[in-house]
């Protein structure tokens, strides 16, 4: 499947995803922007021989004029945006590095810097990397410790900015994409945390489709605030179902705000036994003590999604542990959140099986639906990998418990190591 992106104004320009080839014939994930902003994701499909320009211009107005997308927001003559740091963990991905670091170098942003942090690196790929083309733009930092979490609080220590934020090795960002992700922070003073949209960059496997068709990364076209003072009428969960706000992927917190609730707990995200959750876990630390979080899909990142079935399962089982690990990280390291968690509990339950759950969207071979839009929220797994989803939940807090206690091991064995070491 192709992907492209489509501007409905300035006379429709039609441009291919990054990754993907011009666009041809057959069935394509669409983009649509208007003044250059995100509004809508639509699957169309352009006839044998048609103008594919022709073809999804009328197929996106058919779809965005008739809805809510149709008056774009007036664009802002200035925008206000602070210092920002931009961390990116990396472990033996130079090739796909280079093209988040190139994406990274195109900003509009007017003030940032790129720290590259090299968790648990086995080569010097990486480092040659960033020294050879990206040294007099980028920061190279070592974690030697193995986790994503551990390289994203190396990151947060060695970060300069006023604003810190995180994507992936893995993503190519739109240039627009750190102006729009950190200029709500010069706005609400109140701001902890902000997220933004996360789309794929290529949807050429079975795998890619089917985690698209279930919603993907995507938080839908819909800016929103979360408020602790003001907690969302639907959201009864909130603030423990994470997973709603945002992930790890395109996150942006104030420095000082990630740093005093002690940034992400080490014992969580892939690379860990916990296998992740460590941004959720940002997510609810920060909202927990009081500041708000900003979701916008002006904010957008194209993600590579994994290309193989097994990639997918894996994903599936990391998606459950990663729910329950950060759960249990939480009360663990605030155990005065006990009493509200166990208020929502009843719900939390009900809100699991929803995760997980098996709709009658489902067709004969277990897929459901397929990438669209994605203000829906209700997408459904095949019941493979809905089972691994609930084994994984079964997982993470014996996971997490594990990574803690490895890490504390880890810790000690490095203090006597160094005592050891300095008697001689």
């Amino acid at each position: 499947m192709q992907v492209a992106e489509l501007e409905l104004d300035d006379g429709g320009a039609l441009r291919p995803g990054p990754g993907s080839p011009p666009v041809t014939h057959g069935e394509v994930f669409l983009l649509v922007r208007r003044g250059g902003r995100p509004v809508a994701t639509l699957l169309g499909r352009v006839p044998e021989g048609a103008d594919p320009r022709a073809a999804l211009t009328a197929l996106a107005r058919r779809h965005v004029d008739a809805g809510p997308e149709a008056v774009p927001t007036a664009v802002p003559t200035a925008v206000t945006v602070p210092f920002t740091s931009v961390v990116i963990a990396t472990r033996e991905r130079a090739d796909r590095l280079a093209h988040a670091l190139d994406s990274m170098l195109a900003q509009d942003h007017p003030d940032f810097e790129i720290v590259v942090v090299d968790n648990a690196p086995v080569t010097d790929a990486t480092r040659l990397l960033v020294e050879r083309k990206y040294a007099e733009r980028v920061r190279y930092v070592t974690e030697p410790v193995p986790g994503l979490a551990v390289a994203h609080n190396t990151g947060l220590a060695a970060a300069r900015g006023d604003v810190v934020a995180f994507t992936d090795d893995d993503v190519v960002a739109d240039p627009h994409w750190l102006t729009e992700l950190t200029a709500p922070f010069a706005a609400d003073p109140g701001l902890g945390c902000a997220t933004g949209l996360i789309l794929p960059a290529r949807l050429r496997t079975p795998a890619q489709v089917l985690l698209e068709s279930h919603g993907g990364f995507a938080k839908g076209f819909t800016p929103r605030t979360y408020d602790p003072a003001g907690p969302p009428a639907d959201e009864p969960l909130f603030p423990f179902t994470a997973g709603r706000f945002g992930s790890g992927a395109n996150m942006a917190f104030r420095t000082g705000v990630l740093r005093a609730v002690g940034g992400f707990d080490p014992a969580t995200g892939a690379g860990t036994l916990a296998r992740g959750g460590d941004d959720l876990y940002g997510f609810v630390r920060v909202l927990a003590q009081g500041h708000r979080l900003r979701y916008t899909p002006r904010a957008l990142v194209w993600h590579h999604h994994r290309e193989t079935w097994q990639d997918l399962e894996t994903q599936a089982y990391g998606y459950g542990a990663g729910l329950t690990a950060y759960l249990t990280a939480i009360l663990v390291n605030r155990p005065a959140l006990l009493p509200a968690f166990l208020a929502r509990l009843p719900r939390g339950f009900a809100h699991a099986r929803t995760l997980t759950a098996v709709r009658d969207a489902e067709g004969p071979d277990g897929a459901a639906g397929l990438p669209g839009g994605h203000d829906d929220r209700g997408h459904p797994w095949p019941r493979r990998l809905s089972r691994l989803q609930r084994k994984g939940m079964a997982y993470g807090p014996v996971g997490y418990l594990r990574a803690r206690r490895a890490m504390r091991a880890a810790s000690r064995g490095s203090v006597l190591f160094e005592v050891s070491g300095g008697g001689r």
